[in-house]
């Protein structure tokens, strides 16, 4: 079979398909700045080891939102008299690992 050349569209046709090339264009340039940003935020979303301890827990919360809610739950059933009991036993631990 050979195939048929395409008949040579009318100017109104052509308008039609130059604002579609134009339109493929600006969605294929959006997809493109989507996928820069999506790969500059997450070579940005690992815990710098180096920062302070609130940031490192506040980035640590955002990469594992369902850990920190497991925690939150079980923090709340075990009240607080045994988190207070708790934290008086693991902050020497913690005192002492960091020297």
């Amino acid at each position: 079979m050979s195939a048929k050349p395409l008949p040579t569209p009318t100017p109104e046709q052509q308008q039609v398909l130059d604002r579609i090339l134009v339109q493929r264009e600006r969605l294929r340039a959006r997809r493109e700045a989507y996928r820069q940003t999506r790969a500059i935020v997450q070579a940005r979303q690992g815990i710098d080891p180096d920062a302070a301890l609130p940031a490192r827990l506040l980035t640590f919360a955002k990469l594992h939102p369902a850990f920190v809610a497991a925690v939150a739950g079980v923090a709340v059933l075990a009240g607080p008299r045994r988190l207070i009991r708790l934290a008086g036993m693991l902050m020497p631990l913690m005192a002492r690992m960091r020297r």
